[in-house]
């Protein structure tokens, strides 16, 4: 329907329409009556025509609204390909040309998305891909450094124990020692590598049942007593758990393979402001100026830190043990989302 404002604009302009017809007339002598005819009917076919015109006005700025309208449904469905006809003239062109400038902006944006995602995808595959090498590699060196190297003494040793049994059985039952000694450093070294080729994520796990898990698991396969303190942490993101489980994986590793340790203690705990993870064993320690065992494992744990914003503290002294002290800081609120 037409507006009242229109109705009562166009009225007043056809009835002063009518009055300037009716004046003009009279001016030029024409009769009273004729010249009131001709001003009424002035009036009636300005104001008949003004109605048209207003209405066909009102039914093509309808038309685009709804095609406006629809534009932007389809532009919230998703398809971004789609434009809307821009008028020739008035207001609602404006308001089109607008319309399809965004969908243009909106189209772009997405496409960039998309690709920035395709890249993400493809770094962290190349990623994947090098850390496997680079976790291959290092499994090869620690397998020729260490279990190698020692069946390798173990079979000098045997071959050697077998000679002297009967002609030196003091020298035999020494190298029989020895052999005792490296086979159980070799299994200790097999039982640090197998934790590598463990899971490193959780999967349906929570943080405080994969600790738990692990820590059964090894002290049924050695002689090493644990003792834990694991409190539920909540609010840690997978990725966070991921970390942490891994970084207790590691210690543990270092721990198996250098420690010679009787009892492990293992305490998970939360502070206001961080996630605390400790891993302490009674072992021989080292010298943390000299000795360089280790210093691979160290340098990935403290990466893993770095990661996710936290800090690694080692302490160790020769046959005073090692003390490694993890804390992550939490965001506010409690939990940790990255």
């Amino acid at each position: 329907m037409l507006s009242f404002k229109f109705i009562k604009h166009y009225s007043l302009f056809a009835a002063l329409s009518g009055i300037i017809v009716f004046a003009v007339l009279e001016s030029q002598g024409v009769l009273i009556f004729k010249a009131l005819l001709f001003m009424i009917l002035t009036f009636i076919v300005i104001f008949l025509l003004g109605l048209y015109l207003g209405f066909k006005t009102q039914q093509n700025d309808k038309h685009r609204l709804s095609a406006i309208a629809s534009f932007i449904r389809v532009l919230s469905n998703g398809k971004l390909s789609d434009r809307i006809q821009v008028s020739e003239s008035g207001e609602l062109a404006s308001i089109e040309r607008s319309l399809n400038q965004l969908a243009d902006r909106y189209e772009q944006q997405v496409q960039n998305l998309q690709r920035l995602a395709d890249e993400k995808a493809e770094l962290a595959e190349q990623a994947k891909s090098a850390a496997t090498i680079e976790e291959r590699q290092r499994l090869a060196r620690d397998l020729h450094d260490a279990v190698s190297q020692q069946l390798f003494a173990l079979n000098m040793l045997a071959s050697a124990a077998k000679k002297a049994v009967v002609k030196k059985p003091e020298m035999a039952e020494q190298q029989i020692a020895e052999i005792a000694e490296i086979a159980l450093k070799a299994q200790g070294e097999m039982r640090a590598l197998l934790l590598h080729l463990r899971p490193v994520h959780l999967s349906e796990d929570s943080l405080q049942e994969g600790m738990e898990k692990l820590i059964y698991e090894l002290g049924a396969k050695t002689n090493i007593q644990f003792e834990t303190e694991i409190h539920i942490i909540k609010g840690l993101s997978k990725g966070v758990e991921d970390h942490l489980f891994r970084l207790l994986q590691e210690a543990l590793s270092n721990a198996l393979r250098h420690s010679q340790a009787s009892v492990i203690k293992l305490e998970l705990t939360q502070t206001s402001q961080a996630v605390v993870m400790k891993v302490h064993d009674n072992g021989k320690g080292f010298d943390l100026t000299e000795d360089k065992k280790t210093s691979y494992g160290l340098k990935t744990m403290r990466e893993r830190c770095e990661e996710l914003g936290g800090k690694l503290t080692l302490t160790s002294r020769p046959n005073e043990g090692t003390f490694v002290d993890i804390r992550i800081p939490l965001k506010s609120g409690g939990g940790n989302s990255q």
